[in-house]
């Protein structure tokens, strides 16, 4: 029986809607709620939780989307949540007084058998049945009023994203929440089990306890019986087990006993309700999937899919974040006149927070332009046939099939991958797969690569190696992700792979007002929570890159480098202040504090510099290099002077800085470290704690230094 504990606000009644995954909730969710909703997650886990408002007349009703649910015996942490939330348990949320229930019509029997369990629990529902359409193209039709009437409850046919049908089960919902309506179903039992539940109702009679049948055959058959039976007599308690044993000495075992008894009563409600119409049509589905899930065709049509969404992201986004990046930069030319008499102002707004912002706000195009393809996707049916051909080919290392979005998508920016993870419904496999995203070679790389590969690469080699060196370096993450997951899975994880158990739906055009609320609420929630700590962290690797900072000194390093160098222009003079601001910075410092440690790899202060530097985000280490090369923070990769500074740049012995082997090295300590501070903000927000953020940074950098220091090592041999 439902928990009926008070809500935190008695003014808002709790409708919560739930139902077989793919049943449609989330698309009658949206229709009901509309843009009055909120994305967060439930507290202390990684489950996204959904609410919103609904208005019933002059009263407004909280509505929330719980986990898609098979059973009431949870497997998973979703499900976990989702039952929590129905027994009132979940931290935050009271029980609800409503349960909305979602029956699929072209799956009536199986979502028959989660409403049974609903029923048997005795929770007030309304029922509103989805799918409708679907089942009229099939031939065939549905007697609602006869299926209201076995079930014991209202039932409403919605056509959710057309509206069909939204006004009458508001006012559906409005009925049940003044007068709460239990269904009453009855499930047929083989006689010894009713004989021994008859007995033992005897007993407990007897011993002055009088229980309903259902709920000591519910006690009987339960597959944990000490939680059912707490409060019996000990007696009692052995009565109970001896009937179990007798039960399964006969070949009736419990559990397999309820599902055959709950399912035979689902079959009988679905042959009362439903007929045949018309001739069926031939089914869509079918043919398609036998091209699309192909071991060979299948895996050639989602190769060219992938590809263009990938693509997509990649050039879509491109002139969105350089408008962006541009505006932003405008923004700040703009607030410089202004603030010239106070310089430590002018660099705050300017660098810091309208830099942090920029930065933030980039990112925003690539989440968007995911998100709406992986919304898309999944409103076809296509993204759970893509799941089940990948589960082939990563479930070896302890990955689920739904982990190839998350990783393909992090190629262009490993943020909306670590957020598309949340397609993945089983916790240890989804945080295995947001631990090694970033790994992925995602676009900010790029420049760092065209910068080393056009300076050492390139003038040696030729254009053909220069090409499979960046190749190389887009594939190098993805080789390297692989066994990190296997060890991952084994040795930190220490989690059992879940059986992959996945649901086709039927395939259809998606519905776009469900795919652009998934965009908004999605770009909505990284502006508020992961932009956030993006912002706050640009400004302090701001203040490191500034402070200390003697506006004196500086005059008079550039009066003592004009009078020394009389030939040098104007922003040559600049040029060198700003490389000897930053190098006497708290950051410069740092970079020259950490250079021991960086030299095995063969990396000096101004490269180990520039790494620290690039935390907001990658794209500033081009930018940061021309300052520390004396060229200016207006320089990009394919600069000939930086290549040249690059080239010529000696250690204080002589030696050369940078070597072929010193470049790939580099390349590789950027291909493998988790070198963004972005990234690592949407982690914590993902995982709900720092500590896997922390512990992301801490090994993938310790694998970016080893294997930096192994190249660089191995060169010096030849």
């Amino acid at each position: 029986m439902p928990s009926n504990a008070p809500h935190l606000e008695a003014a808002r009644p709790l409708v919560a809607i739930v139902g077989n995954p793919n049943a449609g909730k989330t698309s009658l969710f949206n229709g009901l709620t509309g843009s009055f909703q909120k994305v967060g997650n439930y507290p202390g886990v990684t489950v996204e939780k959904v609410v919103g408002s609904l208005r019933l007349g002059d009263r407004s009703v909280e509505c929330i989307d719980v986990p898609g649910l098979y059973s009431l015996e949870p497997v998973s942490q979703d499900e976990e949540v989702a039952v929590a939330v129905l027994k009132g348990l979940s931290p935050g949320t009271p029980a609800p007084d409503l349960l909305l229930c979602v029956l699929d019509a072209g799956n009536l029997e199986r979502n028959l058998f989660f409403f049974g369990q609903l029923a048997e629990a005795g929770y007030p529902m309304v029922v509103a049945l989805t799918m409708t359409d679907i089942l009229a193209r099939r031939g065939q039709a549905i007697d609602t009023a006869k299926l209201a009437n076995l079930l014991g409850v209202e039932v409403v046919p919605v056509i959710s994203h057309k509206g069909i049908g939204l006004v009458e089960l508001r006012e559906a919902i409005e009925r049940g929440l003044d007068t709460p309506r239990r269904a009453n179903v009855e499930f047929e039992y083989p006689i010894g089990i009713e004989t021994k539940v008859a007995a033992l109702c005897e007993r407990l009679a007897r011993a002055g306890m009088d229980a309903p049948k259902a709920a000591v055959r519910k006690a009987l058959l339960a597959p944990q019986p000490e939680s059912d039976e707490e409060g019996y007599p000990l007696e009692l308690r052995s009565a109970f087990a001896e009937a179990r044993e007798e039960l399964e000495a006969e070949g009736l075992l419990p559990p397999k006993i309820e599902s055959s008894s709950r399912y035979g009563w689902a079959q009988m409600v679905q042959r009362a309700v439903v007929t045949q119409s018309s001739p069926a049509r031939p089914s869509t589905s079918h043919r398609l999937d036998w091209f699309l899930t192909h071991r060979v065709f299948g895996l050639a049509a989602f190769a060219c899919i992938m590809c263009v969404v990938f693509l997509s992201i990649y050039t879509l986004a491109a002139p969105l974040m350089d408008v962006m990046t541009a505006a932003f930069d405008q923004l700040a030319a703009w607030i410089r006149p202004p603030l010239e008499g106070a310089p430590v102002v002018q660099s705050l707004l300017a660098d810091g927070l309208i830099g942090g912002v920029g930065t933030m706000l980039t990112f925003l195009p690539q989440i968007c332009i995911l998100f709406f393809f992986i919304a898309a996707l999944e409103g076809t049916g296509y993204l759970a046939r893509a799941a089940f051909l990948m589960d082939r080919l990563l479930g070896w290392c302890g990955l689920n099939g739904r982990a190839f979005i998350p990783l393909l998508s992090s190629f262009a920016c490993a943020i909306p991958g670590i957020m598309s993870a949340r397609v993945m419904p089983d916790p240890k496999s989804r945080l295995a797969t947001i631990l090694v995203a970033p790994l992925m070679s995602c676009s900010a790389r790029l420049p760092i690569y065209l910068l080393l590969i056009g300076a050492f690469i390139e003038p040696q080699f030729g254009p053909i190696w220069a090409g499979i060196a960046l190749f190389g370096m887009h594939l190098v993450g993805l080789v390297v992700a692989i066994p990190v997951v296997f060890v991952l899975n084994r040795g930190v994880l220490r989690g059992k792979r879940l059986p992959f158990l996945l649901e086709l739906p039927p395939y259809q055009w998606p519905k776009w007002r469900d795919v652009w609320l998934s965009v908004y609420f999605r770009g909505k929630a990284f502006v508020q929570t992961a932009g956030t700590i993006i912002v706050v962290l640009s400004v302090v690797i701001w203040a490191l890159s500034y402070f200390p900072r003697s506006e004196t000194d500086l005059k008079a390093y550039e009066a003592r480098l004009t009078a020394e160098h009389p030939e040098a222009t104007p922003q040559g003079i600049q040029h060198s202040v700003d490389e000897y601001a930053l190098a006497h910075s708290f950051l410069g410092r740092f970079g020259k504090t950490i250079e021991p440690v960086f030299e095995p790899a063969g990396f000096d202060w101004r490269i180990s510099t520039a790494i620290l530097a690039a935390f907001p985000a990658r794209e500033v280490v081009v930018a940061s290099l021309g300052i520390l090369f004396n060229l200016g923070g207006d320089v990009d990769e394919a600069s000939g002077d930086l290549r040249s500074a690059l080239q010529s740049a000696r250690w204080p012995d002589g030696r050369p800085l940078v070597t072929p082997w010193t470049a790939v090295g580099l390349m590789v300590f950027f291909a493998l470290c988790c070198q963004c501070m972005a990234t690592l903000a949407t982690v914590k927000r993902e995982t709900n704690s720092w500590k896997w953020a922390a512990f992301m940074f801490t090994y993938m950098t310790v694998l970016a230094y080893l294997s930096a220091v192994g190249i660089h090592q191995l060169g010096r041999l030849f």
